[in-house]
């Protein structure tokens, strides 16, 4: 468990599953994504994609053009998926190898159903 001064800021999204958390991830006000996580038994079941989905559709509802995150650079393909590109070399952050990857957003429209 980690707290920092963007905590109050940020936008937070949780995954549950019968009143318990099993996911979860944030939106910084600068349009940076991160504190993704989803507990180990219900991963490669959906519960990540449909949080950062959720996440994409705030950046872009907030206006942000382009999405930033550092990822772990074991699961840099999650995040390729949603069209994220790496940046840069790897670098060393909490002792784990991590990579800058961003993506540009065009404007997401809303769905018929959802007006």
């Amino acid at each position: 468990m980690e707290w920092d001064e963007f905590d109050r800021v940020s936008l937070h999204v949780v995954a549950e599953a019968s009143g318990q958390a099993i996911g979860t991830g944030r939106l910084l006000p600068d349009g940076h994504i991160g504190r993704m996580a989803v507990l180990a038994p219900w991963r490669g079941r959906g519960v990540g994609s449909a949080l950062f989905q959720a996440l994409l559709r705030a950046a872009a509802d907030a206006g942000h053009r382009r999405v930033l995150l550092s990822a772990q650079s074991r699961v840099q393909d999650f995040y390729r998926r949603f069209g994220f590109e790496s940046e840069g070399p790897p670098y060393v952050e909490a002792g784990i190898d991590h990579v800058a990857m961003a993506r540009d957003l065009v404007p997401l429209t809303k769905s018929p159903s959802s007006r």
